[in-house]
């Protein structure tokens, strides 16, 4: 099978600026970020008068690791990405509540979503922020939103709020992933839709350790157990460094065999302004019936 590659374009509130020496720069509304891409391994193209001007920089050294953010930058602000409402707000782990390389998973979860004559539950695993559940829930789905942070899961909660998705069906889930899989195995709940964005580590929110290399293959195997005898996809989303789409794709072969349909794999990519390159953002792997 092919390898395909999601590319998120330019937009509105979300622009990738430019690349290079290992960083990039981003705009969030009228917001401009600076901080570190392992990814980046090329030259940038934009002058360093622009990089210095960025409004957030994260700075990474021997023993600092922190925002230096100019005056005036609010603590959080709404931006709109592919329809959906977010807050952005510059988190301790570099991050910022949005990973805009997932559109194109998003866009697509909404259109096995629509074309489904019957309604849909889905579960998303490791939630985060919620961009997975708000494009489901907008669809039309029912979802169980799980995911082991409480801050997280907040989050979610109020970007649902603004995205005019609370009084939908979601159940939010504070709990250990595998732990939660394991007890709906237990319970003989089923699903007919299934989301996961496991990170290389984590904990739950009780100290439950997840490592990638040790839990990822039985998980995976577990939640093919929740599935409906009418399931309509599987997605599975990796930001693990080292990884390939290919080792993803294997994991769902299983549902071929048991269910017929076709998989689809492939990188997240985001395309630049200032060249147009693609900046690889993670891998994916995906099934539907």
């Amino acid at each position: 099978m092919n390898t395909n590659i999601l590319t998120t374009e330019p937009s509105k509130d979300y622009e990738l600026l430019d690349t290079g020496d290992g960083e990039k720069m981003e705009r969030y509304g009228k917001v401009t970020f600076r901080r570190p891409d392992p990814q980046s391994l090329w030259i940038k193209t934009l002058p360093a008068s622009k990089w210095n001007s960025c409004d957030a920089v994260f700075i990474r050294e021997e023993r600092r690791a922190e925002w230096d953010i100019k005056p005036g930058v609010p603590e959080r602000w709404q931006v709109e990405v592919a329809g959906l409402q977010f807050w952005i707000r510059p988190t301790a782990f570099k991050h910022t509540g949005l990973f805009p390389e997932q559109i194109g998973n998003w866009e697509w979860i909404q259109e096995q979503i629509k074309k489904r004559k019957k309604q849909t539950k889905v579960l998303n695993l490791f939630g985060y922020t919620g961009g997975a559940t708000l494009a489901a829930a907008s669809a039309g789905a029912e979802v169980v939103h799980v995911d082991g942070s409480k801050v997280a899961i907040g989050w979610a909660k109020d970007n649902a709020q603004i995205s005019g998705l609370a009084e939908k069906p979601i159940r939010w889930i504070l709990d250990d992933a595998v732990a939660f899989v394991q007890r709906e195995l237990r319970r003989g709940k089923i699903y007919d839709a299934i989301i996961m964005d496991p990170p290389a580590f984590g904990h739950g929110p009780n100290g439950e350790a997840w490592k990638i290399e040790e839990d990822f293959v039985q998980f995976v195997h577990d939640c093919a157990q929740l599935l409906s005898d009418d399931p309509l996809f599987v997605l599975l989303n990796g930001y693990a460094s080292g990884y390939s789409a290919i080792a993803y794709e294997n994991n769902l072969l299983q549902l071929v065999k048991k269910f017929g349909g076709e998989i689809e794999k492939g990188e997240l990519t985001i395309r630049e302004t200032s060249a147009g390159r693609l900046l690889p953002c993670g891998i994916f792997a995906r099934w539907k019936k």
